[in-house]
């Protein structure tokens, strides 16, 4: 599927990206959600946190940065070259949450951040520099990689891990 280029593809390609993984998780039992070092040390409950985390984190740049402010990206923590630390961050911070509650957290996440992009104009999600904070990036760019991309990432490693336990 070619990278989103309009609001509308942007959101259907979210839709159609977490449907699909929904379907994949679906079909998994809970002792195969939360058996762990599946992927690495984590659970797949443990990606779903991931997911969650970084929608919220894309979420909160944006809501900063209407604010007039410059968040701090991609956290206060850690920057880009940091993403496995950051990333090892957020499973220590969840890794002890239950399913029901990650799912819960999961839906509720995921509503929210389709929510936004569909209340931002599409020439605020599609103009470089819009935000300072982008830099030479669109604000889709971000949102397209805490969804679609995420997604697409997740459900790749979930059939792996699954196929062959």
């Amino acid at each position: 599927m070619p990278r989103p280029s309009t609001k509308s593809e942007l959101i259907e390609s979210a839709r159609t990206e977490r449907t699909a993984l929904e379907a994949l998780l679906a079909k998994l039992t809970p002792d195969q959600m939360t058996q762990a070092n599946m992927i690495g040390e984590w659970a797949i409950k443990d990606m779903l946190t991931h997911l969650i985390e970084w929608e919220q984190m894309a979420v909160r740049w944006y809501e900063t940065g209407v604010k007039g402010d410059i968040p701090a990206v991609p956290s206060e923590e850690y920057n880009w070259g940091q993403l496995p630390l950051l990333n090892h961050s957020i499973y220590r911070k969840h890794r002890e949450e239950c399913l029901t509650d990650i799912q819960e957290s999961f839906a509720a996440s995921y509503k929210r951040i389709i929510k936004i992009i569909e209340d931002i104009p599409e020439n605020v999600l599609f103009a470089r520099r819009y935000y300072p904070w982008t830099r030479d990036n669109t604000l889709a760019a971000y949102f397209i990689s805490a969804t679609s991309s995420h997604y697409r990432w997740a459900r790749k490693v979930i059939r792996q891990v699954v196929g062959k336990a």
